[in-house]
Formats: C-alpha cells, structure tokens, sequence
C-alpha cells in the first residue's frame, strides 16, 4: 500500500497560521465574505440605495396581493384595531372618561404604534425570510432590515389618508403645528429602523425570538398609552414618580405623544414630558446608530450555518 501522505518539501510548504494571513495580504487576497470598515459599509448601502427602496416597494404591494381588498387592508388593519380597543378599553373599561378628542387621541395612537410594532416584527424576519437572497448574492445585509422598516414607513404614509379623515370628521383641522408631525415621523422612523436591525441580527441566530416579540410588543403597547392617557392615569401620588417617568420617556410613548401634539388641538403641550424632543432625538439617535453598528458587526455571519 502507498503511504499518501507527505513530508514537508519545498513543492508542499508548511505555513503556521500567521504566516498564511501574511501570505495572503501579500498577493492581495483577503477572506470571502468579510466584514468591511464602517465606513465603507455604509458606502456599500448609500450605493444600493435604489435596490433598497425598489425592494420595500415590491414587499409593500405584494403583501396583500392575495386579498380580494387589496391594498385597502393597509388602512382597514388599523381601522379595525383602533375600532375593537375603542369598545373595550373607551366603553367598557370607560379609559375616555377625561380625556377629550377620545377618538382622534386613540385613532392617532394606534396608528402610529402599528409603525413601530409592525417594524420590529417585520426585522425578525429581515435575514430569515430572505435566506436564498443573502446566500445567493453578495451585498450588505443591513439592506433588508432597512428596507423592511421602510416598507413600514411607506404603508404608514398610505394610512395617513384615513388618519386625516377621521381628525376631520371629529373638528381636528389643519393647524401649523401639523408641520411638526414630519420631524416626529422621522425620529421614529429611524429609532425603528435601528431596533429592528438589532432583532434582525438576534432572530437569524435564534430564531425563537420571532415567536416571543408579539408577546414583548404587546406588554409594550399597553404600557405606551396608546388607550390610555399616561399622564391622565397617573396624575397623583399613586405610582412611584420614577415609575411615571419611566412610562412617560419609554420611546412609543414618545413618539405617540409627540404625534399627538402635532394633530390634536386639545392635546396640550402639558401633557409632555420635559425635553420630549430632546428625549425623542436621544431614542433616535442611541436605538437609530447602535442598532447599525450591533447589525453590522455580525455582517459576516448572515446565511451561515
């Protein structure tokens, strides 16, 4: 029997480790796959920017191209949520008593918490829903989790028309401080675009957390005021002070509240924790550039394994 295995001789060199890295940064090779700078990733994103917003637009019409209503189901889902807490919680439970503009305070709620809700759990299945895509070609994975959350944004563009109905409906005219909705909209668009980065990276390793978010964003909505006035409910001694605080700068009720403002005339500027913009900038900012930075440092992992 011929023995097939060799000694090390000048046609089959032995390299450690180290020397095998050198060697191939000196001919120019460097690993498939891997991560690049910082910098350079977010020129790879700036670059792919029109397949980001084509891809956000194709999963918006497709999502309810099975249904006989169509599109008509990005404004009715909302409608119907918003329809089905105000019986409950504004009727039975009588959480309108006290606060006035009860419909247009719930409707705008809802709304823009289907925003965030809808983003994160869209971002749970950014790389795992997408597997074949990020196996079969080569290109910065944070466009799926970002292309997702704006397909969020669009569909709440979408429902904005109804939203602007009902305020009409129920005496909210148009005022300047309706201008201020867009900076609102913008902050929160890029807190949940930086969240659902980070659940996009924890599901595509665990995939279980895409069964345990509803469960998260459900005990999240009911304490985000979205049926309920906060600083109605806890006015008093109550709750702790720090418990209300909490509750009051916790990111959803933020952005709620801040959307509030803008649409409702009777939503005062009272009803606001201090520095909400300056609180809202800060969720923005910390949820919006560590949610990047968490999703890109995992670059190379996606697709793998």
């Amino acid at each position: 029997m011929t023995d097939t295995l060799h000694a090390p001789d000048a046609l089959h060199p032995v390299y450690a480790p180290g020397e095998l890295a050198a060697l191939a940064a000196r001919h120019g090779l460097a690993v498939s796959g891997a991560r690049p700078t910082l910098r350079a990733y977010i020129g790879q994103l700036w670059g792919r920017r029109h397949f980001i917003t084509a891809f956000a637009t194709a999963k918006l019409t497709a999502q309810y191209s099975q249904a006989k209503l169509g599109q008509i189901w990005q404004i009715m889902t909302p409608l119907l949520n918003a329809t089905v807490y105000y019986f409950i919680f504004g009727v039975l439970m009588n959480t309108k008593r006290n606060v006035e503009d009860f419909v247009p305070f719930l409707v705008t709620g809802v709304f823009i918490w289907t925003f965030t809700s809808s983003s994160i759990t869209a971002g749970t299945r950014a790389i795992s829903g997408n597997l074949g895509l990020v196996r079969a070609l080569h290109f910065p994975r944070a466009s799926l989790p970002i292309a997702l959350a704006l397909q969020q944004l669009q569909q709440l563009l979408f429902s904005l028309g109804a939203l602007v109905v009902i305020l009409l409906a129920f005496g909210q005219f148009p005022q300047p401080s309706w201008l201020l909705a867009v900076p609102a909209l913008f902050l929160q668009a890029v807190f949940n675009t930086g969240v659902s980065m980070v659940v996009a990276r924890l599901a595509a390793r665990t995939p279980d957390i895409a069964q345990l978010t509803p469960f998260v964003l459900r005990t999240w909505m009911y304490a985000s005021g979205v049926m309920w006035s906060i600083d109605k409910l806890l006015k008093g001694d109550r709750v702790p002070h720090l418990v209300k605080v909490a509750l009051e700068c916790q990111p959803a009720a933020v952005f709620i509240d801040l959307m509030r403002f803008a649409l409702i005339d009777s939503f005062s500027a009272s009803q606001l924790p201090p520095h909400v913009w300056a609180v809202a900038a800060g969720w923005a900012l910390v949820c919006g550039a560590g949610g990047f930075v968490y999703f890109w440092k995992a670059e190379e992992l996606y697709g793998r394994g």
